[in-house]
């Protein structure tokens, strides 16, 4: 029963009750916060559904967040992949950082050697030989740095051979600016090159359905590629995410349970050329295998699909990933075909991709549909049964009518021969 309209109905039975003249005013019951985060926004005069939280949204990413971290240190550890992790705006400002940050270093070092040799004070001395020729403030040792770290050499400013010290530093600059170069180049070359961006060519279908397929209840969904270039080694998988209370009490939140779509047999390796219409048979092992079409809209369950394989440009592995809530669940439909001969190639329609039709489906779970075909054959089983015991319960009849009248004769017989002796 929903709570707004239980309440509501509380207040217009006391209205009634109360005086006209006298107005009394009445307050909404004020709920806990969690009942009010429970409650959507749009509530129906019946009963309104609960808003089920997504564990993995419709794009893939994970909707969840880690809080209260304190082992930060460990993102320090492996720095590249956290630079790679970042977003675009923050890895470009750090790119541009830290060429700015050495360059202002080497500089400063650079100006440091040629103020502490005083090279400043004979600026224009035909007989004194600088550190760096052409270097006469901050600016000009900058500009150096730059030259020097980038290898650009306008041939303006150069090192001199009476300068050990800045012979040094410029080894110690060259190897450094090397490093930097390799580790931000390629940060940002991976960055570029991530097979995050190939997963946005992968489609999955809005909505699952649950249909009939060669005499079984099926749960199916649709899978895509829009790129001409393919997946190689293409897998998929299903999880189940429900939360579960174990037998010993222990609550498990959002509990994952493998969805078998094919990984016996082999189903689950996919040549995904055109759409595929990936199947998971309702059994004995399947997690809905009790649920039926009444009970379905009840359950708080979501299903994680995941597609993987290699991209065939780069051969990077990539992964796409999507959800299926309750709501997104169709019982007693099946996808409309995409795939149609033309003159000489087979075209795919992506306008149909998610478009689905009903069909004739039980409305029972997979469950009760099996107990119905045993009692189906339960009658048939018995009659047969049946007539195999009335018919040895007849020829046991017929045995003892044949052995009383075999008796009869006997005893007949006998009496004719006492006759004759007389």
């Amino acid at each position: 029963v929903c709570l707004f309209s239980l309440a509501a109905n509380v207040l217009e039975e006391d209205s009634m009750e109360q005086d006209i003249e006298s107005p009394v005013t009445f307050h909404q019951p004020k709920l806990p916060k969690q009942a009010r985060e429970d409650l959507p926004k749009n509530i129906s005069k019946e009963c309104a559904k609960r808003k089920i939280q997504r564990y993995v949204r419709k794009d893939g990413k994970c909707n969840v967040h880690h809080g209260n971290v304190r082992e930060t240190y460990r993102y320090l550890t492996d720095i590249f992949t956290t630079l790679v992790d970042l977003k675009w705006r923050f890895n470009l400002l750090i790119f541009v950082m830290v060429y700015t940050v050495t360059w202002l270093f080497f500089g400063m070092i650079w100006w440091l050697i040629a103020y502490m040799r005083g090279d400043m004070d004979h600026i224009g001395d035909s007989t004194w030989t600088p550190c760096v020729s052409n270097l006469n403030g901050f600016v000009s040792a900058f500009l150096f740095s730059i030259e020097t770290e980038t290898t650009i050499g306008y041939g303006y400013r150069v090192i001199t051979d009476k300068c050990p010290e800045g012979i040094i530093l410029l080894l110690v600059q060259s190897v450094l600016g090397s490093i930097v170069n390799a580790f931000m180049v390629g940060c940002m070359f991976v960055k570029i090159s991530q097979p995050k961006k190939r997963a946005e060519t992968l489609v999955f279908s809005t909505n699952a359905v649950i249909s009939m397929r060669d005499g079984k209840l099926c749960l199916m969904f649709r899978v895509g590629d829009l790129r001409n270039s393919h997946i190689v080694e293409a897998s998929i998988r299903a999880k189940l995410i429900k939360s579960k209370q174990t037998k010993e009490g222990e609550f498990i939140p959002l509990n994952q349970t493998d969805i078998n779509v094919g990984y016996y047999t082999g189903d689950d390796r996919l040549f995904l050329v055109s759409p595929l219409i990936i199947s998971h048979e309702i059994n004995q092992q399947s997690p809905f295998w009790e649920i039926s079409k009444a009970q379905l809209p009840k359950e708080e369950l979501e299903i994680v699909v995941i597609l993987e394989g290699m991209v065939e440009a780069t051969g990077m592995t990539c992964q796409a990933r999507s959800s299926y809530i309750t709501s997104e669940i169709l019982w007693g439909y099946r996808f409309t075909p995409v795939l149609t001969l033309e003159d000489g190639f087979y075209e795919v329609d992506y306008n149909s991709f998610h478009e689905t039709y009903e069909t004739n489906t039980p409305v029972y779970s997979a469950k009760e549909l099996a107990e119905m075909a045993s009692r189906a054959e339960l009658p048939l089983t018995w009659s047969v049964s049946s007539k195999l015991d009335q018919h040895a319960e007849l020829e046991t009849e017929e045995e003892e009518k044949n052995q009383e009248d075999q008796n009869e004769r006997n005893g007949d017989v006998a009496n004719l021969e006492n006759e004759s002796k007389v």
